[in-house]
């Protein structure tokens, strides 16, 4: 990820905070591009790009020669996937965190040994993808593990939960700059303890996987 989607990414969690706490409401104009910068002290592309992805995820409403707006379209019966997209990231890591643990939890409980195969099966296929340096494959033998994991857990809604996250996690893995294979490369390893772990029965070792992984964002 380069410097300015960071950059991005925290001006576009300011932006959707001050939504959320209603700071800015349903209609409201938000200030405009140089108000904007002067505020979070960064450049004009930065702002734009922000601005664009709100637009794009339905945030906001950007009306040439008037100025954006907040998005009327909000509302409290939104699916939840478009919900998880417009969250700030802090918090989705935070809800990210709080239902991969429980999934882990329950797995630990319910797995079979097709739920095992299939997963030892996305770990090699995600290796594989690794040492190749295709990133593309890597994302997709990755979400394949942990949505596996998911359904091990016996709890339709729960694995309905992930769902809707992997394709927002599917989303961030390709925004980010391909030498993020790198950070695949190195979490493999944690990987296959996690599915040791929960093959083994053992919680507080798949636990500490898991906070491993998600140190990496991953």
């Amino acid at each position: 990820m380069s410097k300015r989607e960071k950059l991005a990414d925290q001006v576009i969690a300011k932006l959707q905070e001050k939504i959320s706490l209603g700071k800015w409401k349903t209609g409201d104009k938000i200030p405009a591009e140089p108000e904007l910068m002067a505020v979070f002290r960064v450049g004009r592309s930065t702002i734009r790009e922000a601005i664009k992805t709100l637009a794009k995820n339905g945030v906001l409403t950007v009306q040439q020669g008037a100025g954006t707006f907040v998005n009327d379209s909000i509302q409290a019966e939104e699916p939840l996937e478009q919900r998880l997209r417009r969250a700030a990231q802090e918090e989705l890591n935070q809800v990210r965190t709080i239902v991969e643990r429980e999934i882990i939890r329950l797995a630990i409980q319910h797995h079979t040994p097709t739920h095992i195969r299939d997963m030892r099966q996305a770990l090699d296929e995600r290796r594989k993808a690794v040492e190749a340096d295709n990133y593309d494959a890597a994302i997709n033998a990755d979400i394949r593990f942990h949505t596996t994991l998911a359904v091990a857990s016996n709890n339709s809604v729960l694995a309905d939960l992930f769902a809707s996250f992997s394709k927002v996690l599917r989303s961030s893995f390709q925004r980010r700059d391909e030498g993020s294979v790198l950070q695949f490369r190195q979490t493999h390893i944690i990987h296959e303890q996690l599915l040791q772990a929960v093959a083994d029965h053992n919680e507080t070792a798949a636990l500490a996987a898991l906070d491993a992984l998600l140190a990496y964002n991953l």
